[in-house]
């Protein structure tokens, strides 16, 4: 394992660059903060970065992993790599055993809300890890139509091939794209999409991205299949109401699934609430980490 020191932007609070080898891949991941441990999943075409102004906010309360998925981000990008849900959730599960942790809570956003689902069904069957807490930020689930409508549509052959040739080609539109994840643009903080272009270069960096839209359907079927598992843990669900992405509507419906769920809808916030609202998106974070367990736990 590898380490440097990296700062968050914006904060104080000190994060450490890591990296872990998983599936003959370097897995790169930021680390911050002491306590339980907390494991953080991002969504698709994100990486760590997204969780920069969450990370300073729990670090006094968990010691956070944000992981750069394989395929994305600063983390290797595999051209054999298995991008179905339980695929990536297998490589999460293989990483939280790699660092030694024997229980954790979790949270994940958008795909990576699919994938937090699907590791928490793994972790279900099994003694350890123990899943302790679950929070699902806007989570792909199979209530909100959007994605498997679209998601196919964008990995045909002749959109594949133009969407990468665009995003290099014609960086004028980048934020017109990011300016739709928002409710209100104008909450867009400074550098963030300089951020998130940071580790795309070139085309083929998106090819993770074009391959888990090409099985989205066959995904989400799989993952409504396992949606009985996860009965059991307390969970948060975190939406803003304005949400393009994954419909706010979808929701209740999903939270129906868990017989310990709390719903907290953001008025007027897109599919980015830790960085459209992060102050509020962090409270009721923090609020859900630090209460007292169930007795169910």
């Amino acid at each position: 394992m590898e380490t440097s020191p990296s700062q968050c932007v914006g904060c104080t609070t000190e994060i450490q660059e890591k990296f872990l080898e998983i599936d003959g891949a370097r897995m790169r991941y930021l680390q911050a903060g002491s306590g339980p441990p907390l494991v953080f999943i991002h969504g698709l075409l994100g990486y760590s970065f997204s969780w920069r102004f969450t990370l300073p906010a729990v670090a006094p309360f968990a010691t956070a992993y944000a992981i750069d998925m394989l395929g994305a981000g600063f983390s290797d990008r595999p051209s054999d790599l298995d991008c179905s849900l339980r695929g990536s959730s297998t490589r999460v599960l293989e990483f939280i055993r790699s660092l030694g942790l024997t229980s954790f809570d979790l949270v994940g956003t958008s795909h990576g809300g699919g994938v937090a689902m699907m590791l928490a069904a793994l972790c279900a069957e099994l003694p350890q890890p123990k899943l302790r807490r679950l929070v699902l930020v806007a989570p792909i689930n199979p209530w909100s139509g959007h994605g498997q409508r679209f998601a196919p549509f964008m990995a045909s052959p002749a959109m594949s091939a133009f969407f990468k040739v665009a995003v290099i080609a014609m960086p004028w539109t980048h934020h017109y794209w990011l300016a739709r994840m928002y409710g209100d643009p104008h909450r867009i903080p400074e550098g963030t999409l300089d951020g998130y272009r940071a580790p795309y270069r070139k085309g083929e960096d998106f090819d993770t991205g074009l391959k888990i839209a090409g099985r989205w359907n066959e995904d989400m079927r799989d993952l409504e299949s396992i949606l009985p598992k996860l009965a059991s843990y307390p969970t948060l669900l975190l939406w803003g109401s304005r949400d393009p992405a994954v419909y706010a509507s979808s929701a209740q419906s999903l939270r129906h699934v868990f017989r310990d769920c709390r719903l907290r809808i953001f008025e007027g916030v897109g599919h980015l609430p830790y960085e459209e609202a992060p102050e509020e998106f962090n409270r009721e974070l923090i609020s859900f980490l630090t209460s007292k367990p169930s007795s169910s736990e």
